[in-house]
């Protein structure tokens, strides 16, 4: 089973999905919201309010004009590049690093400026009438596009911390960081890394999640593994898939307690088998999914899919079982469980009322009230198909006891 990485709409560039006709009214807000974010941004962030009278104030309010000018372009026409904005990005996350600080203070004026976006863009949308479903898109996309400068800017932050240690150690942890920031590390300098500690470069990795509080013995792990044991979430990555000689020399590593297996993905593709990884070890940990040593995400591809959507899921539950909105919790509740045994036990009675521990006679009677109010919707396959699916995910959702969207993972600043 294959898990896939991202649905189509996550894939899309922040902003592109935005009607582009609402970047003619996004435009000449631009030249008062500059104001208001560099004014914010020296309130709110003593360091930068140091560094008005300096260049890097210049430098960093040309970044702001930068940023939000893209994102608007963006909406006016998807696809739009945005080479300058990350090499400006990058630059900021380099200043961060050489000036001993974390990204704590870019990262809030990077949300400092969405927010004050958003503000500007709901004041904006009364007076044009925009629907609350445009603001809503707007808003997901705003902070989809802050997390990408966010990333950016990391890539720099890790590129001058590596030009500041030479410890091999901190190069490889470097490497296995820069793997893990995805398409916004340059290729060349993850090449140059992977070269300086004799690390080739394969094709495709997988990334292990370990537990917190794993104990691994170093020495006893493959020359070729790639380990962050300074992140907080400690992981690992290994070329190629895991095959039975690699997760018995694994299984011989650890110390303590054990992880969970990512998809063998291509190379530029590791973090999504990082973020499948840690989610895999949530849902065992939970008790969703069987316990093991290595929990293996591949085998368990169908409830991980289930459960990585929560809004996709909410709509469709919300759609597929309308019928039954009318009636009271306690109603409901058991109606959906009886539909679940429905399709569990292909509408067999007796079946059905094994699972549920009632009378036979109970759940005939049931399911003449399920008929009455979905009608032809269990007839038809593909209407019946997508209710089965929204059952199964609801009753994992309930057993699984963690919040249901796998994080997007990046490295840590070290």
């Amino acid at each position: 089973m294959t898990i896939p990485t991202q649905p189509s709409e996550a894939t899309a560039q922040p902003g592109s999905t935005m009607p582009r006709k609402y970047a003619a009214i996004m435009y000449p807000e631009l030249p008062s919201l500059f104001q208001e974010i560099a004014a914010e941004l020296k309130r709110a962030i003593p360091e930068y309010a140091k560094l008005v009278d300096g260049p890097y104030w210049q430098v960093l309010q040309k970044g702001v004009e930068m940023s939000v000018t893209t994102f608007v372009d963006r909406v006016a026409s998807p696809g739009s590049p945005t080479t300058q904005r990350d090499e400006l990005c990058r630059r900021f996350g380099r200043f961060e690093a050489y000036e001993g600080r974390s990204l704590d203070n870019l990262q809030a004026a990077y949300r400092i400026g969405a927010r004050l976006a958003l503000r500007r863009a709901r004041k904006v949308g009364r007076r044009y009438n925009v629907s609350p479903a445009v603001l809503l898109t707007f808003a997901d996309s705003l902070f989809a596009y802050v997390e990408e400068l966010v990333e950016v800017s990391r890539v720099g932050y890790l590129e001058a911390r590596s030009e500041l240690s030479e410890e091999p150690d901190d190069r490889r942890r470097l490497l296995l960081r820069l793997i893990l920031a995805g398409p916004s590390a340059p290729r060349a300098k993850i090449a140059e890394l992977a070269r300086s500690t004799d690390w080739p470069l394969p094709e495709t990795v997988t990334v292990l999640a370990l537990h917190t509080g794993a104990r691994l013995s170093r020495p006893a792990l493959d020359g070729d593994v790639l380990i962050d044991l300074a992140d907080v979430q400690h992981h690992l990555l290994v070329p190629g898939p895991i095959d039975d000689d690699r997760i018995a020399s694994l299984s011989g590593a650890f110390m303590d307690l054990g992880g969970a297996v990512g998809p063998t993905v291509p190379l530029a593709d590791a973090a999504e088998s990082l973020r499948w990884a840690r989610r895999a070890l949530e849902l065992a940990s939970a008790g969703v999914i069987g316990q093991a040593p290595l929990v293996r995400s591949e085998e368990h591809g169908i409830t991980l899919w289930l459960l990585s959507e929560s809004t996709l899921v909410d709509h469709l539950a919300q759609r597929q079982l309308a019928p039954l909105a009318g009636l009271t919790p306690t109603q409901r509740d058991r109606l959906v469980e009886t539909l679940r045994a429905w399709f569990t036990a292909r509408g067999n009675a007796v079946e059905m009322a094994e699972l549920l521990h009632v009378h036979p006679q109970t759940v005939r009677y049931r399911k003449r009230i399920l008929e009455r109010a979905f009608g032809d919707q269990l007839d038809d396959a593909d209407r019946r198909f997508a209710t089965e699916v929204v059952l199964r995910a609801l009753d994992l959702r309930r057993r699984a006891a963690v919040p249901p969207n796998p994080p997007r993972e990046r490295p840590q600043e070290g």
